[in-house]
Order: C-alpha cells, then structure tokens, then sequence
C-alpha cells in the first residue's frame, strides 16, 4: 500500500526528490520489464478527475502521484508532518538532467517547440543524452504510426520519456503506452515544452515557490487558453475541498494495480 495524502479522492504521495532518484534508479535496471509512471497533479487535474474517473483511475494507479502545487507541499508537511517535495514536471526533468545520468526521448509539442526543448536541455546541460524525439500531428495516430513510434522508443531504450501533450491527453497516451514501452519512466510533462522551448515564459522562482505561480500564468500571453482552468476549475477544486474537511462530502482513493504487463512483440525488418 502506497503513502498517501487524500485530496477529493486522488492519493498525492509524499515524497522527496531524493527518494524519488531511489524508486527511478531501481525501476530503470530491467530494459525489459513494465515501463512506470510518475504523475505531477495539481489542483486542474484533480478538479477533472471529480467527473473524470478515467484520469481518477490513471491518477491512482502511478507509482508516484506527485504534489505539484505549494499549497499541497505546505498541507502535507503541516497536517501530516511528512517531507514533501513539489513534483512539478519542470523541476523534475530538470533535477533528472542535472543528478543523474539518465537518457531521455521527447514525445509532444509543436515541431519548432520540441526541437527547441531539445536544444534548451542541451545547452544547458552538455552531457545529457537526448536519444530521440518526436512531435506528432495534430490528429490522432493511425495504429501504424503509433507502432512506428513505440518500436522506436522501445530500440533507443531511454530512462525518462516526457510526455507534453496537456492535459487530459497526455495522461490517457500514457496509460494506453505504459505496457507497450519498456523499462522507461514515463513523466506527463504538459507545458514543460512550451517553457523550455520558449513559446511562454516560465515564472520566476519566487513566484513559483510562493503557490502563486498560476496567477503569473493567467495575466500572461495564454489567458485565453488558461482563465477556464485557473478561475473555474480551481474554483471547483476549492469548494469541494472544503465540504471534504467539513466531512460533507466522502471522496475514497481506490489504488488501483496495472495489470502485468503484455510482451511487446519484436518489429518486423522488411
């Protein structure tokens, strides 16, 4: 049974980034076995997954359901004087490149976007090791393209694949992709793309330590794309949480176990 810290029903797990370099180096020994997931949830995606019981059941079954949000880090060490990192995506693969020597494949964000993720990553880190990346289309994949894909990923044998398709999408990729790669660890990466490949500006530290991060992204350039999130969803996620602790309302995390994985079959040379 995993450690968790109930949030309307998703089990935040709290964990150090430390502890969590432990459980990747451990996971990535078998290139063959069943791939894993880390989950970085917030208050959004767990706002969806109050109607959503897909992304509730893919929330639950990670192996690490991370705290990305301050105000959840800030909960967790004061009401249950636990350690807590944030487990935000852009941390993560940034405390991954710089600690660890791992491999890494890029899958998501516009073509110019990934590219320029790849670029940043590099530049900033001379030694990392990119072994691939894609953008796909904006359609879904003919099963033949997905295959092409996967075999791909499954040839290179990358630790971390980053996964920038937003949200919900990038979940359901990943729970759909989770038995067919092997021995990777996958990371639902959302806008890490877009801020390492420059397209937004990414808050300064202060700002992003301060819980406030999400009002720095409203008054940006994407308030179009974001003010339904931020102000509704957010909004959704407050007041359920409320009639939580006043024990109104029950929400139960179920953990949920990913069947054993199906071997995935060798691709064909032709």
């Amino acid at each position: 049974m995993k450690n968790y810290v109930n949030f309307l029903g998703v089990g935040l797990n709290p964990i150090t980034y430390d502890e969590l370099y432990v459980k990747i180096d451990e996971w990535i020994k078998n290139k063959e076995g069943r791939s894993h997931h880390i989950a970085c949830v917030n208050a959004y995606n767990i706002a969806l997954s109050i109607k959503n019981k897909e992304l509730y059941r893919i929330y639950n079954s990670a192996d690490v359901t991370g705290a990305d949000g301050m105000p959840f880090v800030r909960w967790i060490r004061k009401y249950y004087k636990q350690a807590c990192d944030r487990i935000a995506a852009p941390d993560t693969i940034l405390k991954l490149a710089e600690n660890r020597d791992y491999t890494f494949y890029l899958y998501g964000g516009a073509p110019d976007v990934c590219v320029k993720m790849k670029k940043y990553l590099e530049d900033r880190f001379p030694n990392i090791r990119i072994v691939g990346h894609y953008s796909p289309p904006f359609r879904e994949l003919s099963q033949e393209e997905d295959d092409a894909i996967v075999a791909e990923i499954n040839a290179l044998k990358p630790d971390i694949v980053c996964v920038g398709l937003g949200t919900p999408k990038q979940d359901y990729w990943i729970d759909t992709h989770l038995d067919k790669i092997k021995g990777s660890v996958l990371i639902a990466a959302g806008a890490t793309f877009d801020f390492f490949g420059g397209r937004i500006k990414m808050a300064p530290d202060f700002i992003r330590k301060s819980g406030f991060e999400w009002i720095y992204r409203l008054l940006g350039k994407d308030f179009k794309r974001l003010w339904k999130r931020y102000i509704i969803m957010y909004s959704v996620f407050i007041w359920n949480f409320i009639l939580q602790k006043l024990n109104l309302v029950t929400y139960n995390v179920i953990e949920y176990t990913r069947p054993k994985a199906r071997p995935v079959p060798a691709p064909v040379r032709s």
